[in-house]
């Protein structure tokens, strides 16, 4: 169900009390290692961070109206999701994360193709997402996204 909250503040407030502490330590652990340049918004009912329009003012290809987006946090029903898009187009990060995620969560990963489902909020692995969005900066999602979607493959 997509959220019509329209702040990052009023989407965490509507969240059941569990679920508003992990979404608020995930966002501060993705704001504290986030690469200079990316921008935090409420988009497709989710918390979004983009790359903004002054940044690449192509915008995204499906609605150019819209800024790049590069990763969302939501909480479904069974899970808090992560949607990175680099996982789903960069083959030499996608393989760093599922080595490293081990390392440090118990669970066994449980993973679609850009999305991170976490389903026991105990066990985010708080430290594992902070590297993972500190990988990319806007320049070089800018960089994969035009090479994947000219190519429709996936870099190293």
């Amino acid at each position: 169900m997509q959220s019509k909250a329209l702040t990052v503040n009023e989407y965490i407030k509507s969240l059941p009390i569990e679920r508003q502490l992990a979404m608020t330590k995930l966002r501060k652990v993705i704001l504290a290692n986030l690469p200079k340049g990316f921008e935090e918004v409420m988009g497709y009912g989710m918390i979004g961070y983009v790359v903004p329009h002054s940044t690449f003012p192509a915008g995204y290809h499906c609605d150019p109206k819209l800024p790049l987006p590069f990763i969302n946090i939501a909480s479904q029903k069974n899970f808090i999701a992560v949607y990175h898009m680099g996982l789903y187009c960069t083959n030499s990060l996608l393989d760093w994360f599922v080595d490293e995620y081990p390392k440090h969560c118990k669970a066994k990963l449980d993973m679609g193709k850009s999305c991170i489902r976490l389903k026991k909020m105990e066990q985010i692995p708080f430290e594992l997402i902070g590297e993972l969005v500190s990988k990319m900066t806007p320049q070089k999602w800018i960089e994969v996204y035009q090479h994947n979607l000219i190519t429709r493959t996936k870099p190293d």
